[in-house]
């Protein structure tokens, strides 16, 4: 993208009042009209979608079959279920499992109202569902939104840009394009919330920001996604769902599995058995081409990542035992496997966001949760284990925003599952209904009766002991004796 096709930055102030200003008309409360925009971003999508899949190569390389299968058709399918649930996902709640039933009288209610405008800022590596299903949840919700594009994807920024105006209501929606000026000046501004995907370096700056106008967030941030291996699994079949985790789009995923840590009991021969099963899976997924040639297979989206990439395989103490080579013309880097790695390892540093799959063997299962709890919290932890014991300890003893087990990056298929960080992988949720919940807040509501008047006489002076013991008829209540172990019992 270069700096004409940017949005001016005296302009940004302008479209942040128009946001404001319809959205104070309240244009966007109605469910109908909701309904409209969503469709019609369904139809954006659908009538582009060979321009936005051609948008989706050029910026990253990415192959039409994971353009259309992870970001095209799940866009489609989410917008039509936003559209279709939307009224009964606004209705309000009417609260009648009440403490007191003497409180249903007042019509206790909880309504699901829009913040207001949204402020979403778009990552590179899946620049059309990540930007496209939050502005969906925006709508959803009844807000107005900008949504500022990568400039990293500029291809798929610019075609948004084109796009959107002939489709929805600028008035109410609007794609900003730049880079780091454009941002910092985005973020000058007031927001009713802001919906990051990115690093957690950004996602500092973007909190630091949001903080000074008390603005609620959603960061979804990634991390170091951990794969646990139980060596009694099936092999073939994890080595198979553990690399196409990592090798769709080149392991530029928040998503993707970052590192495999396998309990071996000190039985290295294990550690053999697992690595030729990578090798079985590296050869049939290229049985066609190798992968700095494979139309399979996409690239790394700039110099500057794919020069730190490099620099982590030179800089590892760890063997590499398949892969490895790389094609500096055309930012290719073969999926890359790496034994002998130990927790203060290069590749361990920090997200790797690319085809590089460093292997840490421990001992035993505890000892692999004990690793992942020293780590900071991941998005989402993998687990490939047909036993139910070994679950549950992966389960009780690790902190992670999603857990997986016996697949990677397959949770993402469901829109029903909220999806979301934990401490430095991020907060908030969005999925589904989740989505339309984060750009909304509760807003609760009672409507008091005239004729309850003579059931609150008691509450106004003058205070008399009389009324006093009315008013906290529960100060003397018989409390339930609880047990740790089998929780409250009566009595």
């Amino acid at each position: 993208m270069n700096e004409t096709s940017h949005t001016p930055i005296e302009k940004i102030p302008e479209i942040h009042s128009k946001l404001k200003a319809t959205f104070r008309t309240r244009r966007t409360i109605s469910i109908p009209w909701r309904q409209q925009q969503l469709l019609l971003v369904a139809r954006m999508v659908q009538d582009n979608k060979d321009l936005f899949a051609e948008a989706l190569f050029k910026d990253v390389g990415k192959p039409a079959m994971e353009a259309y299968s992870y970001e095209i058709s799940p866009i489609l399918e989410r917008v039509i279920i936003a559209a279709t649930n939307l009224p009964e996902w606004a209705k309000p709640e009417h609260k009648t499992d009440l403490f007191d039933p003497h409180q249903r009288a007042w019509s206790p209610k909880v309504y699901f109202v829009p913040k207001g405008v949204a402020l979403v800022i778009v990552p590179w590596n899946f620049p059309l569902i990540l930007a496209i299903q939050p502005l969906v949840a925006a709508i959803s919700a009844g807000c107005c939104c900008a949504v500022k594009a990568s400039e990293i994807a500029p291809h798929t920024g610019r075609l948004l840009a084109e796009l959107v105006p002939k489709y929805l209501d600028t008035e109410a929606y609007q794609v900003i394009l730049g880079a780091v000026p454009e941002t910092t000046k985005i973020l000058e501004l007031k927001w009713d919330h802001i919906f990051y995907t990115g690093n957690g370096h950004v996602g500092r700056i973007v909190s630091a920001a949001a903080a000074k106008h008390l603005t609620p967030l959603t960061l979804e941030l990634g991390g170091k996604s951990p794969v646990i291996l139980d060596p009694s699994y099936d092999l073939d079949v994890a080595a198979y769902r553990i690399m196409y985790g990592k090798v769709t789009n080149c392991g530029q995923i928040c998503v993707a599995p970052d590192y495999l840590i396998v309990p071996t009991n000190g039985n290295h021969d294990l550690l053999n058995k697992v690595v030729e099963a990578f090798r079985r899976a590296y050869a049939s997924f290229f049985s066609d081409a190798p992968p700095l040639e494979s139309t399979s297979y996409a690239r790394i989206v700039s110099k500057n990542h794919f020069d730190r990439l490099n620099t982590l395989l030179a800089r590892t103490d760890g063997t590499t035992v398949l892969g490895g080579q790389v094609d500096a013309k055309r930012l290719k880097i073969e999926p890359t496997v790496v034994i002998g790695i130990q927790p203060d390892d290069a590749l361990m540093e920090s997200e790797l966001f690319g085809p590089i799959l460093p292997i840490i063997e421990v001992g035993t299962f505890e000892d692999a949760c004990e690793l992942v709890s020293q780590r900071d919290h991941p998005l989402v932890l993998y687990a490939f284990t047909q036993s139910e014991d070994t679950k549950t300890t992966i389960r009780e003893c690790t902190t992670s925003g999603n857990l997986v087990y016996n697949d990677t990056f397959i949770q993402l298929a469901i829109a029903e599952l909220p999806f979301g960080g934990v401490g430095e992988s991020g907060h908030g949720r969005q999925g589904g209904r989740y989505s339309f919940e984060s750009f909304s807040y509760l807003r609760a509501s009672i409507d008091m009766p005239l004729g309850s008047e003579q059931f609150l006489t008691v509450r106004y002076p003058p205070y008399t002991s009389e009324n006093l013991k009315l008013l906290n008829p529960n100060v003397d209540i018989k409390i339930p004796q609880c047990s740790p172990t089998t929780g409250i019992m009566k009595g």
